[in-house]
């Protein structure tokens, strides 16, 4: 699995992971399993729809 995400966008994924999560228990939906997702992206910095579109917001490409 290479690395096909920015710092940026690591930091905005978290944030809106986290949010979702928070929601997500407070209004007891389904929103926080949702929110599951770009959290989990964000710690991977690695986006497998990203692969799928050939996009790369990883300014080093390491």
């Amino acid at each position: 699995m290479k690395k096909n995400m920015g710092r940026t966008d690591q930091i905005v994924r978290a944030l809106i992971g986290a949010v979702m999560i928070v929601y997500g228990l407070v209004f007891q939906n389904f929103v926080g399993l949702v929110g599951l997702i770009p959290l989990v992206t964000a710690a991977f910095a690695y986006c497998p729809l990203y692969t799928i579109l050939g996009i790369s917001t990883d300014k080093y490409g390491e």
